[in-house]
């Protein structure tokens, strides 16, 4: 039986007295896409850093492809791992930010190449390679020596997109790719995620574009306050929810 390549089990995260996550639990199989949905606050961003451990979790804990995250088993309880073993770690989940997180200093090529080389000791050449490659699926074959500030928002994004995949990771996490550009260059960027999930690569995308959802997700969670309120695929979540709490959401954004 094939295991899961995301596992989350019992994942509570509070800020101060602010009880974010409440016992989350999340599987994902290998090649599949779930999208996470959810009023804003809910927690959705929250659990997609506690995943790639950008967020410590307080209780639960968190497996890649069968693989403590943040942490090694000793008899048993857990031990912390030392900050490069962490970081080696979440080269293999890589992240997709809001605001796309570029280097201004550095050309496109330089952005996408960076990582593999530095944090997994890749040969320059080799990554060099797959990165022409990846800029050239994301429609940006002719961008490679410009600067990020040259680039519009859409472009911005889709050079994030090709450098999260440099890394070869095992699963890919989308925290709303589109909610910081304008209209006209979101279907840029949903174009080119649409393309991956074609691919087989395991994603976990954030999103408020729920039409979006509809069409690329295998399975849909609805999160509200901190707990996965109902999960399910998108015909059921989205067409026929279960939960009141889901109705009234949907209510206000379909």
């Amino acid at each position: 039986m094939t295991r899961p390549m995301v596992q989350a089990r019992g994942i509570h995260k509070s800020f101060g007295t602010l009880e974010v996550l409440r016992g989350v639990d999340l599987e994902v199989m290998p090649g599949r896409v779930t999208a996470i949905i959810g009023p804003s606050g809910s927690g959705k961003s929250t659990l997609l850093r506690v995943l790639n451990h950008l967020e410590r979790a307080d209780h639960g804990y968190v497996r890649i492809d069968g693989e403590l995250v943040g942490y090694r088993r000793v008899g048993d309880r857990l031990r912390t791992l030392r900050p490069i073993q962490i970081l080696r770690q979440r080269t293999n989940i890589g992240f997709v930010f809001q605001n796309f997180n570029l280097f201004p200093h550095l050309t496109v090529l330089d952005n996408v190449t960076l990582a593999p080389v530095a944090a997994q000791g890749r040969p320059r050449t080799e990554v060099r390679e797959l990165a022409l490659e990846l800029l050239d699926q994301v429609g940006l074959a002719d961008k490679v020596h410009v600067y990020p500030r040259q680039l519009s928002g859409g472009q911005q994004q889709r050079v994030a997109i090709a450098r999260a995949l440099a890394l070869r990771p095992k699963v890919l996490l989308f925290d709303e790719p589109t909610s910081a550009l304008d209209p006209e260059l979101v279907g840029e960027v949903l174009d080119t995620i649409n393309g991956l999930a074609g691919t087989g690569t395991t994603m976990i995308l954030v999103s408020h574009e729920i039409g979006f959802v509809r069409e690329v997700a295998d399975a849909v969670l609805f999160v509200d306050e901190g707990i996965v309120v109902e999960q399910g695929p998108p015909g059921q979540v989205l067409d026929n929810p279960v939960q009141e709490r889901t109705r009234a959401f949907l209510s206000k954004v379909l």
